[in-house]
């Protein structure tokens, strides 16, 4: 019988490496974010691309969730395009996680 793995999120499950599933934790929230907005407003895809500063298959994707082809930067910039205020957060490991082998020879 194999341990099963337990992960923060998704992306920590699926992505290679610590660093691209905080990069796809920030993409997909942003892009949750603008899909929200366009739903609120009640805007068609070529209004909501307008505003967003950018063409309607564009649009398309980003309504269809296709997050793979979105930068963050892009995503961001669509954000404050639509009124957005976009931040973020850092979260700081906590005190009491262990310490490395190399910072224990250290102390």
């Amino acid at each position: 019988m194999s341990k099963q793995r337990q992960f923060a999120s998704v992306w920590d499950a699926i992505e290679d490496t610590p660093q691209q599933a905080a990069s796809m934790r920030a993409r997909s929230e942003v892009l949750i974010a603008l899909q929200e907005w366009v739903k609120t407003r009640n805007k068609t895809q070529v209004e909501a691309a307008k505003i967003l500063g950018i063409t309607q298959p564009r649009m398309s994707d980003l309504a269809r969730g296709r997050i793979h082809l979105f930068s963050l930067d892009a995503l961001m910039d669509m954000a404050m395009n639509a009124g957005l205020s976009p931040h973020i957060a850092f979260k700081r490991p906590s005190a009491s996680k262990k310490r490395t082998s190399a910072e224990t020879q250290a102390a």
